[in-house]
C-alpha cells in the first residue's frame, strides 16, 4: 500500500467526520406553555433552553413561546401529537384531550399534602408514560399549578350548599366537569383565553384555580372571593412529540432527560415558594380570603367522593392502575 494511498483514506476519513458531526445541521425546535413571562415555568423553560444550547454545543436549539401565543392548553396538546410543536408544558387536564385518563389524576382531593403527591405521581411515572406513548406522546418532566380552590365575584365558598345552582367556569375535562356537578354548580367549559371576559359580562360567576394561574393571567381582577378549598390538586407535564425524540441521537437525548430531571425538583419548589406571597397579594388586591375549617373541607369531600366511582367506570385498564396507587 502506498504512502499516496493511505493519506487519500485519512483524508477521506477526517472529511466524513466533520460532514457527519461538526458541520451536522443543529435540531431545532419549539416548546409552548400559557404561563408569562416572570412566572416560575417561564423561568424554568428559559432555564432548560440555556442547558440544552450550552450542553449539545448548539445542535440543540429550542425556542420558548410563553404566553399562550401558540394557543390554549388543548391547542399545545393537539400540536404536540400531531408534531407541528415538538415539546409543550401543559396541565394534565389539558392532555385529557388527547389522553383521557391523564385526568384521573385530578380526582378531587386525591392527594392531602404535597409530599403525598410527590411520591404518588414519582411512583406511577412508568404508568404515566405508557399511557402518553400510546398516544405518540412522551413525558420529559413533571411541574406543577398547585391546588385548585373556588374563586367568585360575590361570596366566600364554604359548604358544597353555596354552589348550587351557580354558573362557574370549568376546565374542559371530565373530572372537572364532574366535580362542579356533585357539588350543585351548573359548569360552563370556557377555554383559558375567553375567561375573564367571561367573568366580566357575566356568563359565569366564578371558577377554580390555584393562586398562581389566578394572579397570572390576570383573573383576579373580575373575583372579590378566593375559597381555600384546595379540592384538587393540578400537576403538569412537560411533554414531547415521541416520534419527534426518539428521531434524536442517543447523546442528544440524554441531554434533554438530564437536564429536565435536574430541573423538576427546583421547578415544584419555586412553584410552591409563591403561594405565601400570592395569598398576600390577594388582599393587597381587594380578594378576601375565605379559608375554610377542617369540618367544612371534609364536607366538600364527601360531596365529591362519588366523583371517583363515576371516572373509575370509564377508565382504561392503565386508569384503573393510576386510581389504585392513588387510593
Amino acid at each position: 500500500m502506498t504512502t499516496r494511498f493511505i493519506h487519500s483514506l485519512l483524508a477521506f476519513a477526517l472529511i466524513t467526520t466533520f460532514s457527519t458531526s461538526s458541520f451536522a445541521d443543529p435540531v431545532k425546535f419549539k416548546i409552548a406553555t400559557i404561563a408569562p413571562d416572570g412566572t416560575p415555568w417561564a423561568l424554568l423553560l428559559n432555564k432548560f433552553k440555556k442547558q440544552v444550547r450550552k450542553e449539545s454545543n448548539k445542535e440543540l436549539l429550542p425556542k420558548v413561546y410563553l404566553n399562550g401565543i401558540k394557543g390554549d392548553e388543548q391547542s399545545i396538546v393537539r400540536q404536540v401529537y400531531k408534531g407541528s410543536l415538538q415539546m409543550g408544558g401543559v396541565s394534565t387536564g389539558a392532555l385529557s384531550t388527547i389522553v383521557p385518563d391523564m385526568d384521573i389524576l385530578e380526582l378531587p382531593y386525591a392527594f392531602p399534602d404535597f409530599a403525598t403527591a410527590d411520591q404518588v405521581l414519582d411512583s406511577v411515572r412508568p404508568t404515566v408514560e405508557a399511557l402518553l406513548n400510546e398516544k405518540g406522546l412522551t413525558l420529559l418532566m413533571y411541574s406543577e399549578n398547585g391546588y385548585r380552590s373556588f374563586a367568585t365575584k360575590d361570596k366566600c365558598i364554604q359548604s358544597p350548599a353555596d354552589l348550587k345552582a351557580m354558573k362557574m367556569r370549568s376546565q374542559e375535562s371530565e373530572v372537572h366537569v364532574e366535580t362542579y356537578r356533585a357539588l350543585g354548580a351548573s359548569p360552563v367549559t370556557i377555554s383559558v383565553g375567553e375567561v375573564l371576559s367571561s367573568l366580566q359580562t357575566g356568563v359565569v360567576n366564578g371558577f377554580d384555580n390555584t393562586p398562581i394561574i389566578t394572579q397570572a393571567l390576570g383573573w383576579n381582577q373580575a373575583i372579590k372571593f378566593f375559597s381555600n378549598t384546595r379540592h384538587i390538586y393540578q400537576p403538569a407535564l412537560i411533554i414531547m412529540n415521541k416520534a419527534w425524540f426518539d428521531g434524536l441521537s442517543p447523546e442528544q437525548q440524554k441531554i434533554m432527560r438530564d437536564n429536565a430531571q435536574k430541573l423538576e425538583k427546583k421547578g415544584r419548589k419555586m412553584v410552591r415558594g409563591l403561594e405565601p406571597a400570592l395569598m398576600k397579594n390577594f388582599a393587597d388586591q381587594d380578594v378576601k380570603v375565605c379559608d375554610l375549617s377542617p369540618t367544612e373541607r371534609a364536607a366538600f369531600k364527601k360531596a365529591t367522593a362519588k366523583v371517583w366511582t363515576v371516572r373509575a367506570k370509564k377508565a382504561s385498564k392503565l386508569g384503573k392502575k393510576l386510581i389504585e396507587a392513588m387510593k
